[in-house]
């Protein structure tokens, strides 16, 4: 089964992309690899002939996360990909990543595959692919399955896909219509991917083995930096769907008095 990989990057992860491609180097057979560059340039240094670059510029209000991830898609399609996976550059893919994918995606060829992701400590940085297996540690807020094991999500499970890590098979992804452009800047396009794939009746499953490693970078809780973005964000898929997205960070949000609800919608106080 020919398969992608697919990032999108920037110059603020350059050391976490430095890493993935290393490991990717080491797990990886014959796959189509896109990296999608989402700066305001393009990117000064050049990957081997192997990957396809494209850049992505950002929009009027930030990063186009999705529009770099469905560009990206669109030329690994066109470069003969029977699978598409989708790995944040913040990722690293364990060794069974592809081969667990891969066995999903032939006994599930119509759903949405979406493998577990352990949250690397600041001390932990791997730099092979064999320091991988003794640091799974699956988040606790989403399954984990034993390998070679996959489960149908529940509808209310939909809610919890991260685009951290998952795969489909282009006639899926054509059929999901891949992510809302109307997303720029941090959060929503995730759960707008997910609730998008259910509407169109979908199926999500979660993929035991298919473990991806978040590298660990500084955050905030609420995260403030992203404030703006997620009011915005949070109204575009509020208009799509009729509920608000993000909610514990609204919530947060709101108990330190930055934003309160007037008509039903999430704005600054005090605006």
């Amino acid at each position: 089964m020919r398969t992608a990989v697919i990032t999108v990057a920037s110059r603020a992860r350059s050391e976490h992309l430095s890493r993935q491609r290393r490991v990717l180097a080491e797990v990886a057979d014959d796959i189509v690899r896109v990296e999608a560059w989402l700066d305001e340039s393009p990117p000064s240094d050049i990957p081997d002939a192997g990957t396809r670059t494209l850049h992505v510029p950002p929009g009027p209000r930030g990063l186009r996360v999705g529009e770099g991830r469905n560009r990206a898609a669109a030329a690994a399609v066109d470069a003969g990909a029977e699978l598409l996976v989708f790995l944040d550059v913040d990722c690293l893919p364990g060794e069974e990543l592809l081969t667990a994918y891969r066995s999903a995606a032939r006994a599930h060829p119509e759903a949405i595959l979406a493998g577990a992701v352990t949250y690397l400590a600041s001390v932990q940085r791997p730099e092979t692919a064999a320091d991988l297996p003794f640091l799974i540690r699956p988040h606790r807020a989403r399954p984990a399955l034993p390998p070679r094991e996959t489960r149908a999500a529940t509808a209310a499970e939909y809610d919890l896909f991260w685009s951290l890590s998952f795969a489909v098979t282009p006639a899926t992804w054509e059929r999901i219509g891949g992510f809302h452009a109307g997303y720029e800047g941090y959060g929503a396009e995730d759960t707008d991917l997910a609730w998008t794939a259910r509407a169109a009746g979908v199926e999500m499953r979660w993929v035991g083995g298919a473990d991806a490693f978040h590298q660990w970078h500084p955050v905030s809780s609420p995260p403030w930096q992203h404030l703006d973005d997620i009011l915005r964000n949070g109204a575009t898929f509020h208009a799509r769907w009729g509920s608000w997205p993000m909610g514990g960070w609204l919530d947060a949000f709101a108990a330190a008095g930055a934003i309160e609800q007037r008509d039903g919608v999430w704005v600054r106080t005090g605006a």
